[in-house]
């Protein structure tokens, strides 16, 4: 299987794979949770088993998730939150999603123990391609929209794409395109172990579409890690192919990127830069300009042709037939190149529906709004340097929690932003809604902040989404050394006898520093399927070198 290159036969592929497997991956990473959960009752039903196997010394899974929902319960009673009805209710919600990923990750354990490595990798081999399939779909329904073959260089529309064309490539899971990102990213470093150079480029060219900068980077330093350390002739080669390709999107296909990539370091090490204003409610004074002169240039270019139509009919007559063919030369007409400083090519600074629901909670609660109560505030630092040193801060003012947190759902997780009731991660019951004065004060002011403004701000490097935040300010020390204990613990011993999991790992956790992944129920569940089967790939040849012995 390791040595294979290019696609296999198709037929090949549909007669050895896990239908039950690709079915439950492509609804289960679906951005709806009604799907997930209906993936969830699906698979066991098909697949009626409940031996989790939790055990202290030798847990078959690992025994964070368990641990994650008892100090939440711990967290509850000491801190008697369970007194409000309405955090009751985001409570059991924040337990579901736990339980949820428990439910998940035992499947996916028991799809990695009855199937042959060659059944799994030809059942990922289908799910990759139809997820490139559905992203190649996405870009083309943006091309016939437009009508333009590069999107990424197109400004009309009021810059609906342009530099943000990569955020409509969301593929198969219909999720933020850095979901899709960072799929592709495992997909590359997964293909590149395997051999199969045809997967890698296909993983590479949809991570590349998606224009997600931050992941590349990771990426790229995976690649680094890779060429150094572990890797032949032929998958450096691969290497520097997929870098080239990356260049030249950058160099040719959206350049636009560098000034982005520029705008983000300076955010990261407090480089404060005067903002370039991209958009105009009004015309410039320069057009003001031009639409004066226009019917000018119309004037003189009608005198103009008038005086060439008559030396044509003198020339016609003398019969003098290069004169005429340089006469009709002076007359071809020009299209003119569209005038990409008018409005219809700059971004809006309309404010948008759900920028009103926004500016209308922080007018309600700007006393207590730091940031979106101060005026003219201007956010010269990244959003997640500002969330960090806010945890921080949090912890010095109140000892207590150091050690269990803040609690499920009081500071930074995607939770605390959907019991809101303000919409911001999927809908939640109004007459259920529930925000901490801790999360109103700190990372949901940040929150509010970034998203009641322009469009500029709204980018993954300034939102205060964290896995490494949520675990600190949420679950406290114990949280996080459970994590590093029961979760990375489990899936990184003895690495040195497995292929890719210390890529995977490298892009997981540069991942963990951008979102909610746990709550996400999407890259984790991919990153754990992958991980089971490096698992059993070891397992495998040490069995097979012992009996060599």
């Amino acid at each position: 299987m390791g040595s294979k290159t290019g696609f296999p036969v198709i037929k090949s592929l549909f007669k050895k794979m896990d239908w039950q497997l690709l079915l439950f991956l492509l609804l289960v990473l679906n951005v709806k949770l009604a799907v997930k959960v209906a993936a969830v009752i699906m698979i066991y039903l098909l697949n009626w088993n409940f031996s989790f196997g939790f055990n202290i010394k030798k847990s078959r899974l690992p025994l964070f998730y368990l641990m994650a929902i008892i100090i939440s319960f711990i967290n509850l009673i000491v801190f008697r939150r369970f007194l409000n009805i309405n955090y009751d209710v985001a409570f059991i919600s924040g337990i579901g999603f736990w339980i949820l990923s428990v439910l998940i990750i035992h499947q996916i354990k028991l799809f990695a123990e009855k199937n042959d490595m060659e059944t799994i990798h030809q059942t990922l081999i289908i799910f990759f391609i139809i997820n490139a399939f559905v992203s190649l779909i996405n870009l083309g329904a943006i091309v016939l929209e437009t009508g333009a073959i590069n999107p990424y260089l197109y400004q009309g529309q009021f810059q609906k794409y342009f530099i943000s064309t990569g955020d409509y490539i969301k593929g198969i899971s219909f999720d933020t395109s850095t979901t899709n990102a960072l799929i592709n990213a495992f997909g590359v470093v997964y293909f590149l172990t395997k051999r199969n150079m045809q997967m890698v480029l296909l993983c590479m060219i949809i991570l590349i579409l998606t224009a997600s900068n931050f992941t590349s980077l990771i990426l790229m330093v995976v690649f680094a890690l890779l060429f150094v350390f572990r890797s032949d002739a032929v998958q450096k080669s691969m290497m520097v192919i997929c870098t080239s390709l990356l260049i030249i999107f950058l160099a040719k296909i959206s350049p636009q990127n560098h000034n982005y990539v520029a705008d983000v370091f300076g955010k990261v090490f407090h480089e404060k830069k005067p903002e370039l204003q991209t958009s105009h409610s009004t015309p410039p004074k320069g057009d003001t300009q031009v639409v004066k002169i226009i019917p000018a240039l119309q004037y003189v270019n009608s005198v103009h042709a008038n005086i060439v139509n008559k030396e044509m009919r003198l020339a016609a007559v003398i019969k003098q037939p290069e004169i005429i063919s340089s006469l009709k030369a002076r007359t071809r007409p020009e299209i003119p190149e569209p005038n990409i400083n008018r409005p219809f090519f700059q971004q809006k600074n309309d404010t948008s529906a759900a920028q009103y629901s926004l500016l209308g909670f922080i007018n309600a609660n700007k006393r207590n709004l730091p940031l979106c109560g101060e005026k003219d505030y201007e956010l010269s630092t990244a959003g997640k340097l500002i969330a960090f040193r806010q945890t921080v801060q949090f912890f010095q003012q109140h000892p207590e929690k150091i050690f269990f947190g803040d609690g499920l759902g009081n500071f930074s997780s995607k939770l605390a932003y959907r019991i809101t009731g303000l919409k911001m991660e999927g809908g939640y019951p109004a007459r259920f809604s529930y925000i901490s004065p801790d999360f109103l004060r700190n990372h949901l002011d940040v929150y509010l902040f970034v998203f009641s403004n322009k469009k500029g701000l709204h980018s993954i490097i300034n939102t205060p989404d964290s896995v490494f935040d949520q675990l600190l300010a949420e679950y406290g020390i114990a949280g996080t050394v459970a994590f590093f204990i029961f979760y990375l613990g489990f899936f990184f011993k003895e690495t040195s006898k497995r292929t890719y999991s210390l890529p995977l790992g490298v892009l997981l956790f540069g991942a963990f520093a951008i979102g909610y992944w746990f709550e996400q129920l999407s890259v984790v569940i991919l990153f754990e399927l992958l991980m089971f089967m490096d698992f059993k790939g070891s397992t495998k040849k040490n069995i097979a070198v012992n009996e060599a012995r």
